[in-house]
């Protein structure tokens, strides 16, 4: 796959859309451990909090700075279900960080993983992203792969 120019607000990165969710995929796992640790020390919902916090103080910095090139302001055309992504992000770092503490960051992430490719795969066949993909035999071959790898994974998790 080239590579595509993708810009935001005067950034400009050269990447491919795969590496980006490869580097956003090993991300995750890293949040969710460090989110774990602090949960640990503070309560699920407090290290949530405190998380939510901080990235909202970050992205606000980066609106201030002028580092996007987006216009918040546009939020009001947007569907109303399109805002759900916050309330999403409380039950997202809650329970990676939960599952993770209680399990290990293999399990959880195997258990995270598998939940997303298959919710992935029927938000691909409906079109919710604007991006409708057909769903063959070698898609279902490869997600029954996928989720008896999960499985083989999580067997002798408790």
């Amino acid at each position: 796959m080239a590579s595509q120019h993708l810009s935001h607000g005067g950034i400009f990165l050269h990447i491919t859309p795969l590496l980006l969710a490869a580097i956003a995929g090993a991300s995750m796992a890293v949040q969710g451990t460090l989110n774990a640790v602090l949960g640990k020390r503070t309560g699920a919902f407090e290290a949530s909090f405190i998380v939510h916090v901080l990235g909202s103080l970050i992205l606000g910095l980066v609106l201030l700075l002028g580092l996007s090139d987006g216009d918040v302001r546009k939020a009001t055309e947007a569907p109303w279900w399109s805002f759900l992504g916050g309330p999403l992000s409380v039950v997202i770092i809650w329970g990676v960080l939960t599952s993770i503490g209680s399990v290990g960051v293999g399990a959880a992430t195997t258990a995270i993983v598998a939940a997303q490719i298959t919710t992935a795969i029927v938000l691909d066949i409906l079109g919710l992203s604007g991006q409708k993909m057909p769903f063959d035999w070698t898609k279902g071959v490869g997600a029954v792969a996928f989720i008896l790898g999960a499985y083989l994974l999580l067997r002798e998790t408790s």
